[in-house]
């Protein structure tokens, strides 16, 4: 059991180190999520983290995906009368 502590103007919590060395929260950086009246506690992931991986386990195992031809070959045309 932990309790909420005073730092400055803020509070925190310390957690026993067997619940971090658990949930593998050793110096990382964490993400805080309110629900359902409680608070979720988790490591931040980086931005595309596993992209890679699964991109290319989607093509071991689907393949590429055909090129769209009618768009790819499409001419190239301006309207000049035409505005955003």
């Amino acid at each position: 059991m932990t309790h909420l502590i005073k730092i400055g103007n803020s509070q925190g919590i310390r957690i026993p180190k067997p619940l971090i060395e658990q949930a593998d929260l050793e110096g990382k950086d964490l993400q805080l999520q309110v629900v359902e009246g409680g608070l979720l506690i988790s490591p931040k992931k980086p931005a595309r983290e596993g992209w890679r991986e699964s991109i290319k386990n989607t093509l071991e195992n689907r393949g590429a995906e055909s090129l769209d031809q009618e768009w790819l070959n499409a001419p190239l045309v301006t309207d000049d009368d035409w505005a955003w």
